[in-house]
């Protein structure tokens, strides 16, 4: 019956952790930031599979002609829906920095 009981707490509060998917909201190419966004609503334990947004950043940067993409400071979190004094929905913001120069392969000239 103990056994039964802690199954169930476990299964409870697995359902309350999210996994969402990252975004791409913001990139600025002069300095080489790339800006990723996910929301997450109240009571909900939402968080990123750092390998998957990694890889949505460094594609990103090399659209901008950048070789990789690194994890840049803290995920930033601002509420976007209020009631009252409650914040009933957040957007977590992650900012990776471009790192290096993509050489195009296409572009190099032959030397004849």
């Amino acid at each position: 019956m103990k056994r039964l009981l802690v199954a169930g707490l476990l299964l409870l509060l697995a359902g309350c952790s999210v996994t969402r998917q990252a975004e791409v909201s913001h990139t600025d190419a002069p300095n080489g930031i790339v800006r990723l966004n996910y929301g997450q609503a109240m009571l909900q334990n939402a968080h990123y599979d750092a390998y998957v947004t990694n890889g949505t950043a460094t594609r990103e940067c090399q659209s901008m002609g950048y070789a990789t993409a690194s994890f840049y400071g803290q995920p930033i979190k601002t509420c976007s829906i209020f009631s009252g004094s409650v914040c009933l929905n957040e957007s977590v913001t992650i900012q990776y920095k471009c790192l290096g120069y993509a050489v195009n392969p296409s572009a190099t000239q032959a030397w004849y």
